[in-house]
């Protein structure tokens, strides 16, 4: 634990100077909190028995000296609160940067294994808690110490009998505030599973709201949200009720310990042990060193919260990108666009069983190749293998005689265009979209992307043209708009080396004629491989390799070729076409 923490204290570094001015300030914010009782005491116990031409104007100094003192102490919250806050803010910020390029670095197979809303918890949910606990935990250390230590010594001083009855209910206070802070704890992360699951149903109902109405089932889905939202209340107010007995036990113990002295003090006095002004310094003095034990029992539960998210954000942080540039990596640039795979087999982790198993492939510069095969048979993967998505267990893949991790990963995947059956498209305008494809491309080039995808003429009837907001995910399109667009994109990229991921499957037979006509457009000139669904799409490739679901290459030639050998092309076109 002790090597975390020096970790996590090494992102106070670039903010030192904000850090040790927040300590600063806390600590005399502290000292003032402490002085200013004392000054009341010297006013009841020495000036107020002095002449009035002499105390008066005691009075009035000392008075001034008080209203500076709180001026101080004002300026002190306010420097701790609001850039200490803004420290913690920049740490947030410098983490969830750390975590996010992290992110950019790892490959497929950490995110075939991951949970999107996982990942963003980490960069969201810990990272808050982390930096409450770096920005907090100090702090309140400090202030705390400083309020608890110096007032123990201060009212012993005064009189040591009446300060161990002051502090006699401290450690009542203690044993009852933890008591109630476990069981707090346990409630508000029931409150957090509950308030996660009606957030899923809600995400669920939204993202599917069109079968909802198109069933008419509006009050199923009702009945099933009051149904979470019935138990979320329940579970605020278990957790309320714990919270009411800890916030009304903290009060009665202050009062209680008021009391306490209060008679205590009472019996001293008659006794003449204690003086007035005595008893008027400890009653000051209690919510100096009683509000600071609260603040130490936040601090347990700020210190638990962010240290688990600290580990959380030191695992995401050990993960190791698998498929990264090697030392002295080239640039891959003038590509011919020539294709080899050489005794290339593939498995993925936790996976016994080969998705490709000893493939031998060449392919020419500008040649049209077409995968299919059953389900699983690894078309995609073999795919995925070019851009290093993922990177071969065994063998080779080469671009233009070389192996493609010779070259710096960045370079590579700058080469190669992909079109998806499952179009991702941003929040943002057609504009954006299609602009993604080359950073700093003018509007002309993203026009004649777009007229050379079949685009442009769909883009100018939507109400702003190019800068029409698509909605999440191009909700607001159809299709065909949308694959178009992604093609443009691609046209926008201009790679000499083109993956088409069965870009068609999912689209009706008139969208599909039109995606068809802009893909082949695309495809001229270039390298190209198709995964194709609909066999009647790949008529004309150069090519069609037929893999077997065992990972092996069976079948080879043209659609002419392979129909004749009446094999497993014939028997998968015949039932597709």
């Amino acid at each position: 634990m002790l090597k975390s923490l020096k970790k996590l204290t090494n992102y106070y570094k670039p903010y030192k100077g904000v850090f040790f001015a927040d300590m600063f300030f806390a600590m005399l914010g502290a000292g003032i909190a402490l002085a200013l009782p004392l000054i009341v005491r010297y006013i009841t116990y020495h000036v107020i028995h002095r002449p009035m031409d002499v105390a008066l104007p005691m009075v009035m100094k000392l008075g001034a000296l008080m209203i500076v003192l709180v001026l101080i102490e004002f300026y002190c919250n306010y420097f701790i609160t609001y850039y200490g806050h803004v420290m913690g803010a920049k740490i947030e910020y410098d983490m969830r940067r750390a975590i996010f390029e992290h992110y950019q670095k790892l490959s497929f197979n950490f995110f075939d294994n991951q949970k999107v809303g996982q990942l963003m918890s980490r960069i969201t949910n810990d990272l808050f808690d982390i930096t409450e606990l770096l920005h907090h935990g100090p702090e309140d250390i400090v202030i705390s110490v400083i309020k608890i230590i110096g007032s123990f010594f201060i009212l012993s001083h005064i009189n040591m009998k009446l300060a161990l009855f002051a502090f006699a209910l401290v450690p009542v206070m203690l044993i009852y505030a933890f008591f109630f802070k476990d069981r707090m704890k346990k409630a508000y992360k029931k409150n957090r599973v509950k308030i996660a699951a009606i957030n899923s149903q809600i995400e669920d109902n939204l993202s599917g709201i069109r079968v909802v109405k198109s069933f008419a089932n509006e009050e199923v889905e009702l009945d099933k949200f009051k149904e979470g939202n019935d138990g979320f209340l329940e579970a605020k107010r278990n957790s309320y009720r714990y919270m009411a007995g800890f916030n009304s036990g903290m009060n009665a113990f202050v009062t209680l310990v008021q009391v306490v002295v209060v008679m205590s003090g009472a019996v001293f006095i008659t006794k003449g042990e204690v003086e007035i002004a005595d008893l008027i310094t400890f009653l000051l003095y209690i919510s100096t060193y009683t509000e600071p034990v609260r603040k130490l029992i936040n601090f347990v539960e700020v210190f638990l919260n962010g240290y688990s998210g600290y580990e959380r954000f030191l695992e995401i942080m050990a993960v190791q990108p698998d498929i990264v540039d090697k030392k002295n990596a080239k640039e891959l640039e003038h590509v011919e666009g020539a294709i080899g795979f050489e005794h290339v087999s593939f498995q993925y982790e936790d996976y016994g069983q080969k998705v490709l198993d000893d493939i031998n492939l060449t392919v020419k510069p500008g040649e049209y190749v077409a995968l299919v095969g059953a389900s699983g048979a690894g078309k995609s993967t073999l795919c995925s293998l070019i851009p290093r998505f993922y990177d071969v267990s065994e063998g080779k893949v080469t671009i233009d005689g070389k192996d493609i991790r010779d070259y710096s990963i960045q370079s590579l995947r700058n080469q190669i265009g992909i079109v998806a059956q499952d179009v991702y498209l941003f929040v943002g305008t057609v504009r954006d979209n299609i602009g993604y494809g080359k950073t700093g491309a003018t509007d002309q080039e993203i026009v004649a992307a777009a007229k050379a995808a079949n685009a442009h003429d769909f883009i100018m009837e939507l109400p702003d043209g190019y800068d029409t907001d698509i909605g999440q995910r191009g909700i607001k399109l159809s299709g065909g708009q949308k694959q178009r667009l992604s093609i443009a994109r691609v046209f926008l990229k201009n790679p000499p080396i083109l993956i088409f991921d069965e870009a068609t499957s999912a689209l009706d037979n008139e969208s599909e004629k039109v995606v068809q006509e802009s893909l082949e457009v695309l495809a001229k000139d270039r390298t190209t491989f198709v995964i194709a669904h609909r066999l009647t799409t790949i008529k004309n490739a150069q090519r069609i390799l037929v893999l077997s679901e065992e990972g092996h290459i069976i079948e080879e030639g043209t659609h002419t070729e392979l129909m004749e050998k009446a094999g497993v092309y014939e028997s998968l076109y015949n039932i597709n076409k």
